[in-house]
């Protein structure tokens, strides 16, 4: 059976992100897709610091639930991030956290899978801290998976975003789009159709 990490990514372990995250996790649940819900607490979150060390060892320096994370990724198919909206933008804990994730982690153990961001906002900014999440998998060959709308939950309360119909219903959208795409994943894997095969990445700058 197929495996999604929802990862949860507000300091309020019941509130308005985790009411999404649940919703998705409920539907993917129906469509025969396990799920796991990771809640990054309130502790602060180390930022990084630029060592590059993970390039030589293969794990961030700092030795918390980022190298926990990276080290459990072949258990998953599948990757969704929530966060809450601060000012127009995910909050720090989280992109703290994916800063450093996707910059340790090998990047073999996560291209090909599936990935998605919901956030949850009182009013505004939902859709510039979407687009923000949005970047780690578009530039770690992993595959966004998509909605009716964008995915995003309005409310003060977790009550209140599970009154919003619509917000909920494009969760349950998202999860039955990610449980169909890695159902045809696995298709094509049985029917002999292999995933792409990269070269070497190149790295330049605009001063070459």
């Amino acid at each position: 059976m197929s495996k999604v990490l929802l990862i949860n990514g507000s300091p309020n372990e019941h509130g308005c992100t985790d009411a999404a995250l649940q919703e998705i996790a409920g539907e993917l649940k129906k469509q025969d897709v396990d799920s796991e819900i990771q809640w990054l607490g309130k502790k602060p979150m180390q930022d990084c610091i630029a060592c590059f060390k993970c390039q030589e060892t293969g794990q961030c320096v700092f030795g918390d639930t980022v190298n926990e994370t990276a080290g459990r990724m072949d258990e998953f198919d599948g990757m969704v991030v929530g966060s809450p909206v601060y000012y127009g933008g995910p909050n720090g804990r989280l992109t703290s956290f994916l800063d450093r994730f996707f910059f340790s982690v090998d990047k073999k153990k996560i291209a090909g899978k599936l990935a998605a961001s919901v956030v949850s906002c009182r009013r505004g900014g939902a859709s510039a801290s979407f687009e923000r999440l949005n970047q780690y998998f578009l530039m770690t060959n992993m595959h966004v998976v998509s909605s009716q709308y964008w995915n995003q939950v309005h409310g003060y309360t977790a009550e209140d975003a599970r009154r919003d119909l619509e917000g909920m219903q494009t969760m349950r959208t998202l999860a039955q789009n990610m449980a169909y795409l890695l159902k045809a994943r696995t298709a094509a894997a049985d029917a002999g159709i292999e995933q792409p095969s990269y070269e070497e990445t190149i790295y330049t700058n605009f001063m070459d």
